[in-house]
């Protein structure tokens, strides 16, 4: 079969530092990581430009406006503390585009959804790899519990054994300064050696209860992604063999 020269809705798009590409993905799951942190959905959907620029907006806004510490006095029923320590100048520029980020991560994910359709339908072929000056990358097949091992040892190494470079030094290093600002290695010292109390007063909770969101989204997201890299590897070899297979009318020349 022949291959045609122009392809109008390719399944995948590789570079030498990541592997973009379509798949199926449930809508609201993908609006749930949005409303844990603005940027997670868009990277979901392989949006990552869109993805790491509200991340780092969310981050910076966040922790100006003290919603994480605000959160922590709400739960535990310290509600004047929470009204005392939100700064609400830089709390309600976080609405909006916090709204946005949900929204937008539902609606994008329905409409790649159906790309993802005619990208199947179209059956175009996959470029199994490339090598560039820098790196080489190419499809195989992963082990999406090990990326997600690889994730909880260190948030982002798991994007970077599926060979994800950017958004896995973007979360290695968002991981690091998140410990080292939120004292969690010095807490979890201490809390070791029986200093519960020093522990406690030690700890930023401002800047720790981002670790929640990062590590379980990376559990989750190299996980899926592990799994979806796999079925483009078999769905490249399937079309390649499809279409370059020896036809059973073929005539051996003599």
């Amino acid at each position: 079969m022949k291959q045609n020269a122009f392809v109008r809705y390719p399944r995948a798009h590789m570079s030498s530092v990541a592997i973009n590409y379509f798949h199926l993905k449930n809508p609201y799951i993908v609006a749930f990581w949005s409303l844990l942190a603005p940027g997670l959905g868009s990277l979901l959907q392989n949006r990552i430009l869109k993805g790491l620029i509200l991340i780092i907006w969310g981050l910076t806004v966040n922790t100006c406006a003290k919603i994480n510490l605000a959160l922590i006095y709400s739960f535990t029923g310290q509600f004047h503390e929470a009204k005392h320590v939100i700064n609400t100048r830089w709390f309600l520029l976080y609405l909006a585009v916090y709204v946005y980020a949900a929204w937008d991560s539902y609606r994008g994910t329905v409409d790649t959804n159906k790309l993802y359709l005619l990208a199947d339908r179209e059956d175009a072929r996959i470029k199994p790899f490339v090598i560039a000056i820098w790196d080489i990358n190419f499809l195989d097949k992963r082990e999406p519990w090990l990326a997600a091992a690889w994730s909880v040892l260190m948030p982002g190494l798991g994007n970077l054994y599926l060979h994800k470079m950017i958004t896995g030094l973007f979360f290695v290093a968002w991981a690091i300064v998140v410990m080292v600002l939120s004292n969690v290695f010095q807490a979890i010292h201490l809390t070791a050696i029986g200093e519960f109390q020093q522990a406690k007063a030690i700890v930023d909770v401002q800047w720790l209860l981002y670790l929640p969101a990062i590590y379980g989204f990376q559990m989750y997201s190299c996980y899926v992604a592990a799994v979806e890299q796999n079925k483009l590897f078999e769905k490249e070899q399937s079309k390649w063999l499809r279409d370059g297979y020896q036809k059973n009318g073929f005539k051996m020349p003599k």
